[in-house]
């Protein structure tokens, strides 16, 4: 859309055992501010009943979202203090190894650090786990559509959806280039494949596997693991 450049259908990807992830009932976007009456008649008009926030409680305040009419509004802050801040080691090993890049880019450091922390951060884990939780819930609703997004739709966003694609199966070069089509949508150099790897390897590195990720670091319970997959894969 016009006023919500980086919104896309989280769907459309084919997995490794050879579904394909459905279209039109989970999307991704930048922030919704800047929406007029016609994008909300268009999203009213795919059902989309559930919005998902993951910005701070600045950015939510400065610019609120526009959502259609009747939608439910969730807020899944990354930066929730009251979810618990990252601290001690995870926090000490992600700026150690965020410590390298600074002599290529801040910028690199900063998203690497950045991209670690919304791994192994409590209150990150709390989000992206009600983040899925709510788009499972809606799933269970036969029809209806969500969305979620942060400022650009880039980073915060961009590991949401690496999440749940890659929790459906999608392998990592289709994850990868859903999370680099930012470049295209947004602005060049919006996001950068190492920022993508840095989170996969605090997965790895925290929990040992993605599937120790989902269950224990984000605390999904079997049955949201079952809705999302039972209601976005289809033959």
């Amino acid at each position: 859309m016009a006023n919500a450049r980086n919104f896309r259908d989280a769907g459309g990807y084919r997995t490794a055992d050879g579904h394909w992830v459905r279209m039109g009932l989970v999307y991704r976007s930048n922030n919704l501010h800047s929406l007029v009456q016609s994008d909300l008649d268009a999203l009213a008009a795919v059902r989309l009943t559930r919005v998902v926030d993951l910005r701070n409680v600045m950015e939510r305040t400065e610019d609120p979202d526009k959502v259609p009419a009747g939608a439910t509004y969730q807020v899944a802050d990354l930066l929730d203090v009251t979810k618990g801040l990252p601290s001690g080691g995870d926090l000490g090993l992600a700026l150690l190894l965020a410590l390298p890049s600074l002599l290529d880019s801040s910028k690199d450091a900063q998203q690497q650090l950045g991209y670690r922390l919304m791994v192994n951060a409590p209150s990150a884990r709390a989000a992206y786990r009600d983040m899925l939780t709510g788009v499972a819930a809606t799933l269970k609703q036969n029809g209806p559509a969500s969305v979620f997004h942060c400022t650009a739709g880039k980073d915060r966003t961009g590991w949401g959806a690496a999440v749940l694609l890659t929790l459906l199966g999608v392998d990592r070069a289709t994850v990868t280039a859903d999370f680099l089509a930012s470049n295209t949508y947004y602005g060049a150099d919006s996001v950068r494949q190492n920022w993508l790897d840095a989170a996969f390897d605090e997965v790895n590195r925290k929990y040992g596997s993605f599937d120790a990720y989902v269950r224990t670091g984000l605390g999904l319970s079997d049955d949201t693991v079952a809705t999302l997959k039972a209601g976005l894969l289809t033959d």
